[in-house]
């Protein structure tokens, strides 16, 4: 089934992704039916990230959603600082502002993370918006994804748990061991690989001694799927298995970019686990070249053209299959929720 945005006073509308359904009039979505469900995503990215992560998260539903109907919300925290270009996006998609969340229910909420511009995550701006977000999610959702940034406020916010600077960045595509059976990793191999681009993580041990429990992870890049069942089933990635096939190599473009400009003082660490060697050795020489001579037209020769058709999304099927887990869920707490109470009193024959 396809994904439906939230049109706001314009009704319902297909996501483009569905290409079968185009020109076809939209399925009727019944806020009371298991299949149907309804879902909100606080995009919280900065302006050149918004459009691309609300693309990546519609496809990936979409390819998730199966026989299950979607209906989806876009929601803004106010407090997330945006430009001209980040407010006519929210504009013209028909972004809510995140007030409107506080009266409503929701089955699902996704929070992405965020681009940090403070030293500490209660510095944020919008950390008393977030936290709220959070509060509000247990007692208003059946479950609630979480990513990245976004974890590491979650987990601060609801059991102190602080996070740790890393020396370099967690940037590159990792494998990672399933070390549960939890239903929100039922279908998917003992081994498989999700994209990761972070400066900080949380740890096993502080998660586990906080009654989290670990889904997956590697030796070398620590954990990446964990859950804590609340009021709502709260599920985190510290990756991010939204991304698509070049999202790793456009942000290895623009943190080069950063330093041929001066923005940074260290040359980026090529993403791991990601390019073959031919493209390796092509983004090495631009490194000694930008690092001998550094100067910002170089940038003009990183050869997108030419590494782009070589990367595939090795994590496309884990991910798809993580987030099919937790519509399934959704949908079968509905399926329980809407089942009448036995009473005690009532004899069961």
């Amino acid at each position: 089934m396809p994904v439906l945005l939230d049109s706001g006073p314009f009704g319902d509308r297909l996501f483009a992704a569905a290409e079968h359904l185009r020109g076809k009039a939209a399925p009727h979505f019944r806020e009371g039916e298991a299949n149907c469900i309804e879902l909100g995503l606080i995009n919280n990215m900065p302006d050149s990230a918004l459009e691309q992560t609300e693309r990546q998260i519609l496809k990936l539903l979409d390819a998730a959603a199966n026989d299950i109907l979607i209906r989806l919300k876009l929601y803004a925290l106010s407090d997330v600082p945006r430009k001209d270009r980040g407010l006519k996006h929210l504009a013209r998609r028909h972004y809510y502002g995140v007030h409107e969340l506080w009266s409503s229910h929701l089955d699902g909420l996704i929070v992405t993370g965020a681009e940090p511009v403070a030293p500490e995550l209660t510095q944020e701006p919008y950390w008393n918006t977030l936290t709220k977000v959070f509060d509000w999610a247990e007692h208003n959702t059946t479950s609630t994804i979480l990513s990245c940034l976004a974890v590491h406020a979650a987990v601060f916010h609801l059991d102190g748990i602080g996070r740790n600077a890393l020396n370099d960045k967690c940037f590159g595509v990792f494998d990672f061991e399933r070390v549960s059976s939890h239903q929100m990793v039922v279908g998917i191999p003992s081994r498989f690989r999700i994209p990761h681009s972070r400066w900080n993580e949380v740890r096993e041990d502080a998660l586990v001694a906080c009654g989290y429990d670990i889904l997956a992870r590697a030796r070398d890049s620590g954990v990446d799927m964990f859950v804590k069942e609340k009021k709502s089933l709260f599920v985190f990635f510290q990756g991010h298995p939204e991304y698509e096939a070049g999202t790793l190599l456009a942000e290895y473009r623009r943190d080069i970019d950063q330093f041929l400009k001066g923005e940074r003082e260290t040359y980026p660490t090529m993403p791991r686990g990601y390019l073959d060697e031919d493209s390796a050795r092509a983004l090495d020489d631009l490194r000694d070249r930008a690092i001998a001579n550094r100067r910002k037209e170089l940038i003009a020769s990183f050869p997108t053209d030419r590494l782009v058709g070589k990367l595939t999304d090795t994590w496309r099927s884990a991910a798809t299959q993580m987030y099919s887990n937790w519509i399934s869920h959704m949908s079968a707490q509905k399926v329980l929720r809407a089942r009448p109470a036995v009473s005690a009193a009532t004899p069961v024959r």
